[in-house]
C-alpha cells in the first residue's frame, strides 16, 4: 500500500475502488481543457507521466504519517529519476464531512508527524525557523514545497479535492523553472491568470515567492477558502515540542 505508484498512458490499475476514484478524478482535474488547472508544471508532469503516486489511510489515523513517511522517503531517494516536472501525489482516505479548519489541524499534524519520523538532518542552508523566509520543508535531506487540497474547500477550487490530497514537490524542480527570468515571469502571470479565473475568491495574498523578505513558505501550504490565515506556524511551536522532549 505504501509503494509509489507510475501512470502510464492509460492512468492506474488494480487499485482498490477509493483509491481508483480519487485518481480518475485527479485525471479529470489534470486533463481539463476547458476549465485548466492553475498550476502550469503540475499539469505538464502529469501529462509526461512524470508524477509519482501514493495512497495513505485517514489522516486522523497514525499510520497514514507512517505511510506518508514511507512514500516520502522512497520519492526523495529517486525523484530526480522520473523527470524535471515531477512531484509526489499523496491521496488520504477522507470522505467524510470535516471544516476547511479541520483538514488544517490534520496537515500540520502529518507535517510535524514526518519531521519526527525523519532520520535525516536538515540542509544547514534551511533556518529552522518558519517564520524565517528562507524556510521550507525538508525531509531525507531534500527540500520541499507541499500543497494540500481538501474536500471542504468550495470557492477556492485550486485547493479543492475530492479527498485530502498532497502535492509535494522538490526545490530542485521549482529552481528548475525559475533559471530563466523571462520564462519565470511570463509562468507565474500565466498561473495568476489562471487562478482568478478557477476560484471565485481572490487570490490569497499569502501566494508569494520563495526567498522574497515578505514571504513565508509555510503559509502557502495550506490556504483557507476565505483571505484569512492562521498568525503563528503550528509545525514551528510542535517541532519545538518533539525536539526537546
Amino acid at each position: 500500500m505504501n509503494s509509489l505508484y507510475t501512470a502510464n498512458s492509460s492512468g492506474l490499475h488494480n487499485l482498490e475502488n477509493w483509491q481508483q476514484i480519487a485518481f480518475d478524478s485527479f485525471q479529470t482535474k489534470m486533463t481539463d481543457k476547458e476549465k485548466p488547472f492553475p498550476c502550469v508544471p503540475a499539469t505538464i508532469g502529469f501529462a509526461k507521466n512524470q508524477l509519482r503516486y501514493g495512497f495513505a489511510d485517514h489522516p486522523g489515523d497514525p499510520s497514514s504519517i507512517q505511510q506518508t513517511a514511507a512514500m516520502l522517503k522512497e520519492f526523495s531517494v529517486h525523484s530526480r529519476e522520473f523527470g524535471s516536472y515531477t512531484s509526489l501525489i499523496i491521496f488520504y482516505n477522507t470522505w467524510d464531512e470535516l471544516s476547511v479548519e479541520e483538514y488544517e489541524q490534520h496537515f500540520w499534524e502529518q507535517l510535524t508527524g514526518l519531521s519526527e519520523m525523519d532520520n535525516a538532518e536538515w540542509p544547514n542552508e534551511i533556518p529552522k525557523d518558519p517564520h524565517d523566509p528562507l524556510w521550507e520543508f525538508c525531509f531525507h535531506g531534500e527540500k520541499y514545497f507541499v500543497y494540500c487540497a481538501t474536500p471542504a474547500h468550495k470557492n477556492r477550487q485550486s485547493r479543492h479535492f475530492d479527498t485530502m490530497m498532497f502535492a509535494i514537490t522538490p526545490r530542485w524542480v521549482l529552481q528548475e523553472f525559475m533559471k530563466k527570468e523571462t520564462l519565470a515571469s511570463r509562468l507565474k502571470n500565466q498561473i495568476r491568470k489562471r487562478l482568478q479565473k478557477y476560484d471565485t475568491v481572490s487570490i490569497h495574498p499569502d501566494l508569494n515567492s520563495y526567498g522574497a523578505d515578505d514571504n513565508f513558505e509555510w503559509k502557502q501550504y495550506f490556504l483557507r477558502d476565505d483571505d484569512t490565515t492562521i498568525s503563528k506556524c503550528p509545525f514551528h511551536r510542535l517541532l519545538k515540542t518533539s525536539k526537546n522532549k
